[in-house]
């Protein structure tokens, strides 16, 4: 089936749609050997031979970027042996079989990317781009100046010492507290088992953002697909490491807000 060259473009991973509007107005496009530079020009991949500066572009399948807000209650995985519900179960009218980004667990809900493009999902979870993900976490009882420097700093755990993280007193009541931790490590139950390391009992923990993708006012189970745009800007932001990117300053704030409605 014929389409227009940028959506072919942007199907083949090469760019945005708009992105891929610049590279064949500069004459880097030829269809069948004929360079292309007039936007709506329309080729079919299936038997036309596409190129990118003389090189064959594919479009395999068509690439799916999901963001779904995980409830509590789902595993993040494509089978549960246990028989509990997986991510996928609430992908309604998704034909294509797409694949987490990363983990949440089972107790854990918020933002998750989902993909069937590989390439995409390994270079986000690699160490090396440091993409960060933001955390609400709701803890018993007070946390001290002296916890919230600890987290931020880094702590020790099993399997090694953390990263510095931002932290950020959100607000407190009673019996318990908020606070926010921004971390770019992605160890199996992180943020948790770095709250436990300094005796903080977490209660609820929401992921409420990825890199710039938040949580909004998204509902648990809903899904969306992630605009061009997006997926060009989160590719472009992942910093090899190398970069000459400095430590990560920790986020200790002393003011508090009211509690955030239950």
């Amino acid at each position: 089936m014929q389409e227009r060259l940028q959506k072919i473009l942007s199907q083949a991973g090469v760019a945005s749609r708009r992105e891929s509007e610049t590279i064949i107005t500069t004459g880097r496009v030829a269809v069948n050997g004929v360079v292309v530079t007039e936007l709506g020009t329309k080729a079919d991949p299936d038997t036309d031979t596409i190129t990118l500066d003389g090189k064959p572009i594919t479009v395999a399948e068509k690439r799916v970027y999901l963001l779904l807000y995980k409830p509590v209650g789902y595993m993040t995985t494509m089978k549960d042996p246990e028989g509990r519900p997986i991510v996928s179960d609430l992908l309604k009218g998704i034909d294509e079989r797409v694949y987490p980004v990363g983990r949440l667990d089972y107790n854990t809900e918020g933002l998750l990317l989902l993909t069937n493009d590989g390439a995409f999902a390994n270079m986000l979870m690699h160490p090396s781009h440091e993409v960060d993900k933001g955390y609400l976490v709701r803890v018993s009882g007070h946390v001290s100046t002296a916890q919230i420097e600890k987290l931020a700093a880094g702590v020790k755990l099993e399997d090694g010492m953390t990263a510095p993280a931002k932290v950020v007193p959100v607000s407190e009541s009673d019996n318990n507290s908020w606070i926010s931790i921004t971390i770019h490590e992605g160890r199996y139950r992180q943020v948790r088992r770095m709250c436990e390391a300094v005796g903080l009992n977490v209660v609820r923990l929401k992921r409420a953002r990825y890199d710039f993708l938040v949580i909004g006012d998204m509902k648990p189970g809903e899904f969306r697909h992630l605009a061009p745009e997006e997926v060009a800007k989160l590719k472009r932001k992942t910093v090899p490491s190398g970069s000459g990117r400095g430590p990560r300053k920790t986020g200790v704030v002393a003011r508090r807000k009211s509690a955030p409605r239950r």
